[in-house]
């Protein structure tokens, strides 16, 4: 490295006149504010006059970036600069976003009936307990919106889904309140949460026939009785049996004698006995067949008596 040495000013006073010890070389060197910082061992000066020169934001402006709700990573893509250089002037604003996320948390929601009794962070952790959400992950953060207002958000997943509510919060003596700005938020701080998110219907059952699944039909309301598989009257049954002809004898008195017949029993002799009544299926009123009794199950002996 080559060394220079101041020999003077130029007569507008904007450069510095340096000279090469070795070769009587010169050399001009632009008075600014870096090399005033320089000459004077300001090195936070200097390092902040660096950002100024190598980027069009400002300190000022990165950290109105940073407090609007921009991260550091953000800002340093827009702005072509290093990530560490824009965290020196993010980091204040940062510690302040996070101190109006905890305010925010203790911030009293406002329903329709006006402020509730529990915090925010009170009722969010029994939605998040009904719903089957772990509170310990979500995460929380605050930002200044172009009104100046703070913005309270909280981001959580569930299940492979990301989700965030936002709330304005607005401090005061009492805590502070906090409005929902979303319909996540709204649903967090309702009362009744702890109620189903969408609405459940039974699904039909399915049956599987030849490998293909199809619904199941409709319940029947007709019932089977075992004589609708097991017939009680045989196919190759008659439907009628002739009836027998039954041979009477004469009376007999007690001296031996035969007794003379009746007209009654002679009008009885002239008629003939009624047939036998030929078994017939039992049925109900419905004309379905009636259930055998369970000896005539046990029995093997069915209705007809065969």
């Amino acid at each position: 490295m080559r060394e220079l040495r101041v020999i003077g000013l130029e007569p507008s006073g904007t450069h510095l006149v340096c000279a090469d010890s070795e070769t009587g070389q010169k050399f001009r060197l632009p008075a600014d504010d870096k090399l005033r910082a320089a000459s004077r061992g300001d090195i936070a000066r200097f390092g902040q006059i660096e950002i100024e020169m190598e980027s069009t934001l400002r300190p000022k402006d990165i950290q109105a970036r940073i407090r609007a709700g921009a991260s550091v990573e953000q800002v340093a893509a827009e702005s072509g600069m290093a990530a560490s250089r824009v965290e020196r002037f993010a980091y204040p604003v940062l510690l302040e976003r996070s101190r109006a996320a905890d305010l925010a948390q203790k911030g009293h929601p406002v329903r329709e009936n006006g402020p509730a009794v529990m915090t925010l962070a009170e009722v969010v952790q029994l939605a998040f307990k009904a719903r089957g959400h772990n509170f310990e992950q979500a995460e929380w953060d605050a930002w200044k919106d172009d009104d100046g207002h703070w913005v309270a958000q909280l981001t959580w997943k569930a299940g492979r889904s990301n989700n965030a509510a936002h709330w304005t919060f607005l401090p005061d003596a009492h805590g502070g309140t906090v409005r929902a700005m979303d319909k996540a938020a709204t649903d967090l701080v309702d009362p009744d949460f702890g109620r189903p998110l969408r609405g459940l219907a039974p699904v039909p059952m399915a049956t599987v026939v030849d490998g293909a699944a199809v619904d199941a039909p409709a319940a029947d309301d007709t019932q089977h009785t075992l004589d609708d598989y097991y017939s009680s009257v045989p196919s190759n049954a008659p439907t009628t049996t002739e009836p027998e002809r039954v041979e009477q004898s004469e009376p007999v008195t007690a001296t031996g004698e035969t007794a003379p017949r009746s007209s009654s029993s002679e009008a009885g002799e002239s008629a003939a006995p009624k047939p036998a009544p030929a078994h017939q299926n039992s049925k109900d009123k419905r004309g379905k067949p009636s259930m055998p009794s369970w000896e005539d199950v046990l029995l093997g002996v069915r209705s007809s008596g065969h």
